[in-house]
């Protein structure tokens, strides 16, 4: 089936989705809440520009909805977008609030309509790999975790867009730069349990954000298995290291580089070093993102529309993450007393 796609947001991320909804489809319209960006896309792309997310379901009917908008109004445009009958392809984060989540996946079932949530970090060659290992128990009983997320988002970062850094609709370090790595902790470990501990600072970015720029975190899942995140923006002129270490009973592995996208340490009796290409990054102005892989969430997706039954990520998976997050935020307290 050839699939028209309406897109909604046209920042960095949004200029991705519009070239990968033309290759895999036709990209009929693009809408922004700001004017002069939504005009700039449309014109390269030959199609119509909108304001108003209303405005371009009626007029368009798209078959799905690429929902690019700032992390806060996930919820509210997926919502429409799922009750004007399309299906809908959501930015991480999948929403703010659980609950938001839950509206969301609610609503694609009562009008029979798909959701879909991007998580093209699982699709690393390293990371499917240590999947695949777990999945037949090569680690054995896993003994704990430690995930490390040290990036570098400058004051210029922030500025360049009125919702970046505001506690409403960017949400947060945890949101914006790491809930892909926050999603692996799921993915490979299960339900979440409780948030033993977690504590946040800001630094180095007290005019230009509603919340923290580093944090700390010592979780626990409903399989007993305990870690630690440790995470901050603040590393030095450029992204340092996105990395996820694994110890278990027979094998320890450390998935690392600067974006999950590299297989830095492993000791697992009788298993060769898997020989695995490295990811390409998302490349924007002045700063770099997680893997480039958001090729493979639409193959994904639309094999994943004509055979249900292939396996795509379930948005009550990706609620998950929000939870995982959200629980984090609540034993923090108040992060928005930096900016006050």
């Amino acid at each position: 089936m050839h699939y028209r796609f309406a897109l909604l947001g046209c920042g960095h991320i949004g200029k991705k989705h519009a070239a990968l909804a033309a290759r895999y489809g036709s990209l009929v319209a693009v809408g922004d809440l700001l004017p002069e960006k939504a005009r700039v896309l449309a014109d390269s792309w030959n199609v119509p520009a909108y304001t108003n997310l209303t405005d371009m379901l009626l007029e368009t009917n798209p078959d799905i909805v690429l929902i690019c908008s700032p992390n806060g109004l996930h919820a509210r445009h997926a919502i429409e977008a799922l009750q004007a009958g399309c299906h809908v392809l959501c930015e991480k984060p999948m929403a703010l609030r659980v609950q938001d989540a839950e509206a969301m996946i609610q609503t694609a079932k009562s009008f029979n309509k798909r959701l879909f949530i991007v998580k093209q970090n699982r699709f690393n060659p390293p990371v499917e790999w240590v999947k695949q290992q777990l999945e037949a128990k090569r680690f054995g009983k896993l003994l704990g975790f430690q995930l490390n997320a040290f990036w570098n988002r400058t004051t210029a970062y922030f500025t360049e867009s009125a919702w970046k850094g505001s506690l409403e609709l960017d949400g947060g370090p945890l949101f914006t730069q790491f809930s892909h790595f926050v999603d692996l902790l799921y993915w490979y470990l299960g339900e979440l349990k409780t948030v033993h501990f977690a504590q946040s600072e800001n630094l180095l970015h007290e005019n230009s954000i509603e919340f923290e720029d580093q944090g700390i975190a010592i979780l626990e899942f409903m399989s007993g298995i305990r870690g630690s995140i440790h995470y901050s923006i603040n590393a030095f002129d450029h992204n340092m290291e996105g990395s996820l270490s694994l110890f278990g009973e027979k094998g320890t592995v450390k998935i690392g580089g600067t974006y999950l996208n590299k297989l830095e340490y492993l000791a697992l009796p009788g298993a060769e070093r898997p020989d695995l290409p490295e990811s390409p990054v998302n490349e924007y102005q002045g700063y770099t993102g997680s893997s480039s892989h958001h090729h493979l969430v639409y193959e994904a997706m639309l094999r994943s529309l004509s055979d249900p039954a292939y396996p795509f990520i379930k948005p009550e998976e990706a609620r998950h993450s929000v939870q995982i997050i959200e629980a984090i935020y609540a034993q923090m307290g108040n992060r928005n007393r930096y900016y006050e």
